[in-house]
C-alpha cells in the first residue's frame, strides 16, 4: 500500500473518531472496516493480521463496556429494566427522527418518561434521568477511549510493516 493509502486510512479512522462525538458515522465500525482494508491492502502478513486482531478485540471490549458500565450504573441508581429499554427504543427513535442530537434526546426522555410513569414522582424519576445522562456520557468516553486504542494498534501495526 502506498503512502497516500496509509493516509486515506487514516484519515478514515479520523473520521470514525468524529462519528463517536457526533453520531452520524458508525465510529467503530469505520474504524475496523478501514483497519481491515489496510490489513488486506498492505500485503496481509502475520503483523497486520495481528494488528488488526487487536482493532478488532479493542472494539469488542469497547462496544460491550459501552453498554454494560452505564447500564449497570443506572439501574444503580433506580432505574427499572422496563425503563432503560424505553431509553433505548426512544433512543434509537430520536436518532432518526432529529438527526445528530436525538439519540441522546430520545434517550433521556425514556428513562423520565418510564421512571415518572412507574414511580409517580418527579424527584426519583429525575435522580434516574440524570444517572441515565452520566451513563450516557460515560459510554461516550469508553467508546472513544476505545476507538483511540483501535487506532493507536493499527499505527503500530503500520509502524512494525515499514
Amino acid at each position: 500500500m502506498t503512502e497516500l493509502g496509509i493516509a486515506v486510512v487514516g484519515l478514515l479512522m479520523l473520521a470514525g473518531l468524529a462519528g463517536i462525538v457526533v453520531p452520524i458515522l458508525p465510529g467503530i465500525l469505520l474504524i475496523a472496516g478501514a483497519a481491515l482494508w489496510w490489513a488486506i491492502a498492505d500485503g496481509g502478513t502475520a503483523t497486520h493480521w495481528s494488528a488488526f486482531a487487536f482493532v478488532v478485540a479493542f472494539a469488542l471490549a469497547g462496544t460491550w463496556l459501552k453498554y454494560a458500565i452505564p447500564a449497570k450504573r443506572t439501574s444503580q441508581a433506580g432505574a427499572s429494566n422496563i425503563s432503560m429499554g424505553l431509553a433505548l427504543v426512544l433512543g434509537i427513535v430520536g436518532l432518526f427522527v432529529i438527526p445528530i442530537v436525538g439519540g441522546p434526546i430520545g434517550f433521556v426522555l425514556g428513562v423520565y418518561l418510564a421512571e415518572r410513569v412507574r414511580l409517580r414522582a418527579h424527584a426519583p424519576a429525575w435522580a434516574a434521568t440524570k444517572a441515565g445522562l452520566r451513563g450516557f456520557a460515560l459510554g461516550m468516553l469508553i467508546e472513544f477511549t476505545a476507538a483511540v486504542a483501535m487506532i493507536g494498534a493499527w499505527v503500530v501495526g503500520v509502524l512494525l510493516t515499514r
